[in-house]
């Protein structure tokens, strides 16, 4: 017998069914509430209302559980490539062998962007964010696929995943060759994906580039941890911006916008300043411990626990992992880095910290690989857009695919009531 949800209102009763999800999470689905009683919900940033179903990630934060289309995140990054968990999630399963090599090939062939690009980025200052410059490049990649993608076509649809695949990467590379004062580098058609993305930022026309397979590897399952977490703000925003039936450009736009946000891709981000600012008072990691604490002090440590996961974050615990390969193999020496050590180390026997469940979180490790590679702080943004892009392509489809409406929540009105205009 299927479960119903009773809503009384002044006396008056409504039923409204209850959905179960394949991990037997329940909604009570409201979808006919205005029309049968004229009330709305009130439910600010969205904490209990689901936005749509999903067949793509599944996520427990109590558990510390996170799947991508069933399969643990432990195993896709364990088992498999960042080309690979990306074919998962935009098309469903994993590709055959014939399939991943086919993927990659078909991505090759979309690796070349448009020189009049190059006019747009020239018109940023070196200054500017390179996440900004990012959307305002991945919208600017519309004006040279004007065609709409028709996502019933599946011919089309899989055209324009591998180009955007393909796209993406390199201009995400140009905002730091452009920040840098550097040339702009090609994708090498004779690389891997991950390895392209470390030539295209790095590679100088002044010496050779040598690939570190420790290197490589990390960022291989940095990309996949990030690579689809939910309904998070940006994946909710690409599938609003697609749901007006913008194209995956401009919607994966604004999925860049949205993650720009420090409270939300800009976290790895703060865990560095932090550190800095640990480092430039001296450094004392005991202190900083008291601070984070002492409810009355505004310092917070950043890096630790999840708003999500109420247990350890899974993924921290595969990229602590690799950050230890990534450190011990580059050898850096590092005042940053060895301060990110001892509070990790500091933090995870301290039982003010167990007991609350304030565990290093991926942003934290991710943090410390990035500055082990010397990429910029202003950067890792875009390196968490780089890994999100294959989930925001598969939300983005899924939505579309499904005929979801347009987005539009409701407002409950708290402003003037009516008045008789008068000039002032």
């Amino acid at each position: 017998m299927s479960k119903t949800a009773i809503l009384e209102i002044d006396g008056k009763q409504y039923e409204f069914p209850v959905i179960k999800g394949t991990e037997n999470e329940e909604a009570i689905d409201i979808n006919k509430l205005r029309d049968l009683t004229g009330f709305i919900t009130l439910d600010p940033g969205y904490k209990n209302s689901g936005s749509c179903t999903s067949k793509i990630t599944f996520l427990d934060g109590e558990l510390g559980i996170l799947r991508y289309r069933g399969y643990a995140i432990e195993d896709l990054a364990e088992k498999a490539d960042f080309l690979e968990v990306s074919y998962l999630l935009i098309f469903g399963e994993l590709p055959t062998a014939a399939q991943l090599v086919q993927f990659e090939t078909d991505i090759r062939k979309h690796t070349l962007v448009n020189e009049e690009m190059k006019n747009i980025i020239d018109g940023f200052p070196r200054t500017a964010h390179p996440m900004g410059v990012l959307a305002a490049l991945t919208s600017a990649l519309t004006a040279f696929n004007p065609k709409s993608v028709n996502v019933d076509n599946e011919k089309e649809m899989y055209h324009a995943v591998c180009k955007t695949m393909g796209k993406f990467l390199v201009i995400a590379t140009w905002t730091y060759r452009k920040s840098m004062g550097y040339p702009l580098n090609y994708y090498d058609n004779t690389k891997g994906y991950v390895e392209n993305f470390m030539r295209l930022m790095f590679q100088l026309p002044t010496q050779p580039y040598m690939d570190n397979p420790v290197v490589i590897d990390a960022l291989d399952k940095l990309f996949i941890l990030h690579a689809d977490h939910e309904q998070n703000c940006s994946t909710s925003t690409v599938r609003m911006v697609g749901s007006s039936q913008a194209g995956l450009f401009a919607s994966i736009s604004a999925g860049v916008s949205a993650l720009w946000g420090s409270l939300h891709g800009g976290a790895n981000q703060a865990v560095l300043e932090m550190l800095e600012e640990i480092n430039k008072n001296g450094g004392d990691i005991d202190k900083y411990m008291a601070k984070a604490k002492d409810r009355n002090d505004p310092f917070r440590l950043m890096g630790f626990g999840h708003r999500v996961y109420k247990n350890f974050d899974p993924r921290a615990r595969i990229i602590k992992k690799a950050a230890d390969e990534v450190l011990a193999t580059l050898g850096v020496d590092d005042p940053i880095l060895d301060i990110a050590k001892k509070l990790e180390a500091a933090a995870l026997e301290d039982e003010y910290f167990k007991s609350r469940n304030l565990y290093p979180n991926v942003d934290f490790y991710s943090g410390i690989i990035y500055r082990a590679l010397g990429i910029p702080t202003d950067m890792f943004t875009v390196m968490f857009a780089i890994g999100r892009l294959p989930g925001w392509i598969a939300q983005w489809k899924e939505m579309r695919e499904n005929k979801e409406p347009i987005g539009r929540p409701r407002q409950v009105y708290t402003g003037a009531t009516l008045r008789d205009f008068e000039k002032k």
